[in-house]
């Protein structure tokens, strides 16, 4: 606790050295990137997200300015201890973006001083919250077209990859699943048919030999947060299904990777 409270003592006392230095408006100071936010010429938002999840909803929803704070190749997010730098990138937003299972997002924007607008997402892949949020950002930013463009695109792809992964099916029928609760998107997306769900918590035996019972095809598992194998020796596939996008905030290729995961699961090549 006592270590705590040095670090965001410290981060404090480095946002207000910060803050100074901004209000200084020294010769040297060329950046305009965090002008929006204070009247500036810019009429695209400055946002500032937590991890890439966030950032690809705000890519989808028109946002060109966009800067992660957690790096991908940081497996659990909010285990991550922000850095000094990620004031400074905080200090120049209009919008933070974060997720209610990341504790350290507020403290940050407090730590930096920032004026910016903190806003809670809600990370689902699920197809229908997808369009939802994106739709609400798009709003927010003042870029509903590009939104609404993004959302065109996104329906007409994901229409595709679920067509694909159902032709995929077993004897043509739709698989019995496991899935793990933040991975149920993709048992939507293979129009499986979901008999038990686990998670976030390590199952328990109790929930082991009741979802044994169920027989599944396949355990659905998330790659970020996996308790390991489940089901190991009932005869189901596990498959790894994986939520963050990548370092280019393209929220697609999550979907079509667990597409094709899912159809190799299946037996299809």
């Amino acid at each position: 606790m006592a270590r705590t409270r040095v670090r965001i003592a410290s981060l404090v006392a480095l946002s207000t050295a910060l803050l100074l230095t901004a209000g200084c408006g020294g010769e040297g100071d060329s950046d305009t990137s965090a002008g929006a936010g204070a009247g500036g010429a810019k009429d695209k938002p400055v946002v500032v997200v937590t991890t890439t999840w966030e950032g690809a909803f705000a890519k989808a929803a028109g946002a060109e300015d966009v800067k992660v704070i957690v790096p991908q190749s940081v497996h659990h997010a909010p285990d991550y201890d922000p850095k000094p730098s990620d004031l400074a990138a905080v200090a120049g937003a209009d919008f933070v973006l974060y997720a209610p299972f990341e504790p350290y997002a507020e403290k940050i924007k407090e730590a930096a001083g920032s004026k910016a607008e903190l806003v809670e997402v809600n990370l689902d892949n699920d197809v229908d919250k997808v369009g939802a949020e994106v739709a609400r950002l798009g709003k927010l930013f003042g870029t509903e077209d590009a939104a609404a463009e993004w959302k065109t695109t996104f329906a007409g792809e994901y229409a595709k990859l679920t067509a694909d992964v159902k032709a995929a099916w077993p004897a043509g029928k739709s698989p019995d699943v496991v899935t793990q609760v933040f991975t149920a998107w993709s048992a939507k997306l293979a129009g499986a048919n979901v008999v038990g769900t686990y998670g976030p918590e390590p199952v328990t035996p109790a929930q082991l030999a009741d979802l044994s019972k169920k027989k599944p095809a396949l355990v659905l598992d998330n790659a970020h947060m996996s308790t390991g194998a489940v089901l190991p020796d009932s005869g189901a596939k596990q498959v790894k299904i994986v939520n963050y996008p990548g370092d280019d905030l393209d929220l697609l290729p999550v979907y079509r990777n667990a597409a094709t995961e899912l159809k190799k699961a299946m037996g299809a090549s």
